[in-house]
């Protein structure tokens, strides 16, 4: 169950099996952390952010890593947990009228730590006073927990399906985030419609855009033609205003001092919220660094390039233990992983793997791939065909999953490869029949999703798109510079 699926249906308890339920372990179960933590869900919540798609996308990625966190923490026999950065863009609610002054432009207060905890106890209070949420409601649980003799449950998973009561938002005051979601699907617009009340103002600001547009293709061409840069990506979908600032930072850089920026030749410059490699290899600059921690990552590339060799050899090694299938790493859509932290956890599972090696065959598995995960306890297979693995995963039972799944891992795979190509070609026509500037979509839309999608829109043939830049996404929104934001699945 996902994050955003999981706090919607968690809000239904009542308040005396709550009180008892909390005084019953030493340490908080899922359901009492997801209880104690509500005023945090309430000013975080993705469904909150549907007209702001970069703070929804950062708050999304994190509420995973926070769920995985939990998770951890709730595993029986698990000493420690790696420390997880974190960070939220935090709406004003109730509990945080008081911080209008952190505010950013957007109305949000963007907040960052790490959580370094050892129970869940501890986590929960961390994450409020972080949030500059309020924490009294922890202080008798706290003070409860400490005394309660009985032992933990032993496994306990961290979800639990509770929903508070109607009357809960009637007494404190709280909007109730299941009827905003009904409410909204209710007045929601059709395109045709929407498109003729907002395509004026996206036309408009596509036009005070094009300036800009002209000046980041022009500066992302000559860094990469002078510093012989493999490619310049975003990690997060920041306006184009936004990363014109950011590579005129590069740029004057590499006049200031031309030298430092010689290591880069042949990487790909990723900007992003920290510096230094990711588990790609590509080059990571902290949009919030100066330009004197950008010039010591720049002098530490030749050590990053050890560890990415280190790491490529370590992928090879993993592979002939697993019968040829071969570990990626998938790009996800949070705070992308510092390639030392991948190849720890390559190294650790390289490790668990040797005393004990799978009887499998050299190539049994010769063109399936495999992601490695810290935060699961099973092996599982992915919609897309890759193997998911724990790194503390058992190697009899891996081998037993690996072969008695090969034969389905193959076949998704095999459709994983037939939508893409069908995708690309509805995507294709749609540009041409239309008369798009552009037509993307985002991570979180699948491929059948934006298939759907396109025939429909070939279907209805609206006369209003020509020109437009338009990202296939879960909601309607106008962008800064004039790209739209449709959901998949519009109402005709």
């Amino acid at each position: 169950m996902s994050v955003t699926s999981l706090l919607r249906c968690t809000m239904r308890v009542e308040s005396k099996h709550v009180a008892t339920h909390f005084v019953q372990q030493r340490a908080l179960s899922g359901a009492d952390a997801i209880n104690a933590l509500r005023p945090f869900y309430f000013a975080v919540h993705p469904d909150f952010f549907g007209q702001f798609p970069r703070e929804r996308e950062v708050n999304e990625n994190s509420l995973k890593r926070l769920n995985g966190y939990l998770e951890n923490l709730q595993k029986p026999g698990v000493g420690s947990v790696q420390p997880t950065k974190l960070t939220f863009y935090v709406r004003e609610t109730k509990d945080s009228s008081d911080m209008q002054q952190d505010l950013l432009p957007s109305g949000f207060r963007s907040v960052s730590f790490t959580l370094h905890t050892k129970d869940v106890l501890s986590t929960v209070v961390n994450i409020l006073k972080s949030c500059s949420l309020p924490v009294e409601h922890m202080k008798g649980l706290k003070a409860r927990t400490e005394t309660a003799k009985a032992p933990p449950e032993a496994g306990m998973p961290f979800y639990r399906p509770i929903k508070w009561d109607k009357t809960y938002y009637a007494f404190t005051g709280f909007r109730d985030p299941e009827q905003e979601l009904q409410q909204a699907k209710r007045v929601e617009p059709t395109l045709s419609l929407w498109l003729r009340k907002n395509e004026p103002e996206a036309t408009k600001k596509h036009s005070v855009s094009l300036p800009r547009r002209d000046e980041l293709m022009r500066l992302k061409k000559e860094l990469c033609q002078k510093f012989a840069l493999a490619d310049i990506r975003w990690q997060r979908s920041w306006g184009v205003a936004h990363r014109c600032c950011q590579l005129q930072s590069l740029s004057r850089l590499s006049q200031q001092n031309p030298e430092a920026l010689i290591n880069l030749k042949g990487h790909t410059i990723v900007f992003t919220d920290q510096s230094g490699m990711n588990a790609s290899g590509h080059v990571m600059l902290g949009t919030m660094d100066v330009h004197h921690q950008w010039t010591k990552l720049f002098e530490r590339l030749p050590s990053y390039r050890s560890l990415q060799q280190q790491t490529e050899w370590l992928k090879e090694r993993i592979s002939l233990l697993l019968g040829g299938a071969q570990v990626i790493h998938v790009e996800r859509l949070g705070p992308v992983r510092p390639i030392a932290e991948h190849y720890g956890t390559l190294s650790t599972f390289h490790k668990r793997l040797l005393p004990r090696r799978l009887r499998l065959h050299p190539r049994s598995l010769q063109g399936l791939t495999v992601t490695l995960e810290n935060d699961r306890s099973t092996p599982s297979l992915h919609e897309m065909g890759h193997f998911i693995i724990p790194t503390n995963c058992d190697p009899p039972k891996l081998q037993a999953f690996l072969q008695s799944h090969a034969l389905e891992a193959r076949q998704r795979v095999q459709r994983r490869n037939q939508l893409q190509a069908e995708e690309e070609a509805a995507v294709k026509a749609c540009l041409h029949s239309l008369s798009l500037r552009s037509l993307s979509k985002e991570p979180s839309v699948s491929s059948s999703q934006m298939i759907l999608c396109c025939k429909r829109l070939l279907e209805q043939r609206l006369p209003l798109t020509q020109g437009l830049h338009i990202c296939v996404s879960h909601f309607y929104s106008v962008m800064q510079d004039g790209d739209l934001c449709i959901p998949w699945d519009w109402k005709s």
